[in-house]
């Protein structure tokens, strides 16, 4: 089935996509909702044809984008005329000067935080969604579907409430409640399932080959080769919003790991393009105590990624048999970065830390990341004179038990009195 995408391949349109190209044996083949090579069963990704752009020509065209992740439509597998359907037009949002959190962990260069819980549905899964919806819409899907740890089955519900799709997402059935409440709302189906995220991948999977799934798009399982392109634009964004420049250190929370390496594909495109001076960083990976198989891996100097029982709070994260987990330690290790974990209580602390620094409400996904950036300044693996961002991937308010405990400081009566007893005049 290997084919030569030199010539047409496919009457679907998908800008610059060209073809689907297996990521462990280089076989390519025609774009499809397929998502594993026939030949070697290895995980498809998206092969492209950009043209001919002068480096100075594409960067006034993205700069003159609109702001989302539709200003890199050339980049990514959708039509050109993309913005103008109706979609959730995710993206572009802050890169925070962490100067407040950096000073506190001692950095001497500057520290951001990308924060993505400014997307519509608050976390940044609306990127991946966003252009997996692409190709439902070009296969002619008439469902849009996933298997979700939460965040991903609100991003699909609203997806595909704007764009007019049916919806049925399924997720482990004793998820944060304010998650489960997010997913449910936009009036698709909700399912909970019996089990942890790899049972509810696997009943997916199987869903595909039945006839009870026909004319679904899974957005994470069949139309996986395109959704993880969403997660380039975190990668486009940084650097845009650094001038055009690579970050010298990345920190990124590990769920299936797809994020890290697509942030990465993403830094090695805009190299490639001339966008940005080829120059080295490093790529780290954060994972929860609880649910570490890669950190664990990394650590043990193995290439091989032993699945793990889930146990953590960090349930966005909680992916026992990551598929991009070997990945994630190919790119650890040939960046010279690494991959660290953190107990829950280090994921509370944390929360709290960025927090009463920035403002930041982060989820418990934020949590493992700040928690983890602040152990690998503080065991040496981290340089702190280094510019560095940390992705905060959601919003706190998804995840309130973690920081259940937080509230009112005092209760007083409404007099000055009562206010002074309580110790809080100046």
């Amino acid at each position: 089935m290997a084919v030569d995408v030199s010539a047409p391949t496919s009457t679907v349109d998908l800008g610059p996509a060209a073809a689907l190209s297996c990521r462990e044996c280089g076989t390519r083949f025609p774009l499809g909702p397929v998502f594993a090579c026939v030949e070697c069963f290895g995980p498809l990704e998206i092969a492209y044809d950009f043209g001919s752009y002068e480096a100075e020509e594409l960067r006034k065209r993205i700069e003159s984008g609109p702001a989302s992740i539709w200003r890199y439509a050339p980049l990514l597998p959708v039509p050109a005329d993309v913005a103008d359907k109706p979609n959730l037009n995710p993206g572009w949002t802050p890169l925070v000067k962490a100067d407040n959190l950096g000073r506190e962990l001692g950095f001497t260069a500057q520290l951001h935080v990308k924060d993505d819980s400014g997307n519509p549905t608050h976390s940044f899964k609306d990127r991946v969604v966003a252009c997996a919806i692409e190709a439902a819409r070009a296969f002619d899907f008439t469902t849009l579907s996933c298997s979700s740890t939460g965040n991903l089955a609100g991003a699909v519900g609203a997806a595909a409430a704007r764009a007019g799709f049916k919806s049925c997402v399924f997720i482990p059935h004793d998820l944060e409640q304010g998650k489960v409440v997010m997913a449910g709302v936009y009036g698709g189906e909700l399912v909970g399932i019996k089990g942890n995220y790899d049972d509810v991948n696997r009943f997916c999977s199987e869903l595909i080959g039945d006839p009870a799934g026909e004319g679904w798009g899974f957005v994470n399982v069949n139309l996986r080769p395109y959704y993880g392109e969403g997660s380039k634009t975190l990668a486009y964004e940084i650097c845009e919003q650094l001038g055009w420049r690579l970050p010298e250190q990345l920190v990124i929370p590990i769920a299936s790991g797809s994020q890290l390496t697509k942030i990465d594909k993403g830094l090695q495109e805009l190299i490639k393009l001339g966008l940005v001076e080829d120059r080295p960083y490093k790529i780290f990976g954060a994972q929860a105590a609880g649910c570490s198989p890669v950190s664990t891996a990394f650590k043990a100097g193995r290439d091989v990624i032993r699945p793990v029982k889930p146990d953590t709070i960090a349930k966005s994260l909680a992916i026992g048999n990551p598929a991009d987990g070997p990945y994630v330690l190919d790119i650890a290790r040939r960046t010279g970065g690494a991959v660290e974990d953190v107990t829950d209580t280090e994921v509370v602390e944390a929360i709290r830390l960025l927090a009463r620094t920035e403002g930041i409400f982060a989820e418990t996904a934020g949590g493992v990341t700040i928690g983890v950036l602040r152990k690998l300044v503080e065991n040496g693996l981290l340089d702190p004179s280094k510019e560095t961002v940390a992705i905060n991937t959601g919003d706190g308010l998804k995840t309130l038990d973690a920081v259940s405990d937080a509230g009112l400081t005092v209760t007083i009566q409404p007099t000055l009195e009562s206010f002074r007893a309580a110790g809080l005049a100046s």
